[in-house]
């Protein structure tokens, strides 16, 4: 009979942790926004040095879908987890990490996918697909990437982790890029300029 992988203990402790979605992206303001990210208890990951190192035998899908020795894992909350243990070192590798193990973590393209974005109170808000909300700023910056016939946005969530903007997010960013009306294709948040040409 096989040992269990890393990942199943992890697995079966986050099984049954509660998740409450939150609101609708648009009904809130900056600041409520802001007190939802606030909310967010993620683990300290930056404090921990686990001495084992191992494969999780899971993977992200350039789609954002999570995989386990190659089946999707349909809990969001579960998702949302492991979510939250994701780092990304300067060679790109992507890691899991908790106070015992550092288990590697296959991404195909980013870690998350952003599926909304806001324009509010001087600030551009997005939803990832883990539900996590993220301000674009000075620490989350928005960079372009691909080229003009294929072009795709990055955005920096946390720990080196970025998430890619999908096509319906990226078309409300555009919208708003048009409605500044510079016309040079530029968004603002928090005082940042980003630029959306490739």
């Amino acid at each position: 009979m096989l040992a269990p992988s890393p990942a199943c203990h992890i697995l079966s402790s986050l099984a049954a942790m509660p998740y409450e979605p939150p609101p609708y992206l648009a009904e809130l303001t900056l600041s409520e926004i802001a007190e939802q990210v606030a909310q967010r208890k993620l683990p300290p990951v930056e404090g921990w040095a686990p001495e084992r190192s191992g494969d999780s035998e899971m993977r992200i899908l350039a789609d954002g879908t999570w995989l386990h020795q190659g089946d999707p894992i349909r809990r969001q909350a579960m998702v949302r987890a492991f979510s939250g243990l994701l780092t990304r070192d300067e060679t790109g590798q992507h890691w899991l990490v908790t106070p015992f193990e550092k288990l590697t973590i296959e991404v195909e393209d980013a870690a998350f996918i952003a599926v909304d974005c806001t324009q509010s109170d001087g600030g551009l808000a997005f939803r990832l697909n883990t539900d996590d909300l993220v301000v674009a700023g000075p620490d989350n910056a928005l960079r372009v990437a691909g080229d003009p016939d294929t072009p795709a946005i990055y955005l920096h969530v946390r720990r080196g982790c970025e998430a890619r903007l999908n096509r319906s997010t990226y078309t409300q960013l555009a919208e708003i890029a048009l409605a500044g009306g510079g016309g040079d294709w530029t968004v603002s948040s928090q005082g940042v300029d980003f630029s959306l040409k490739s």
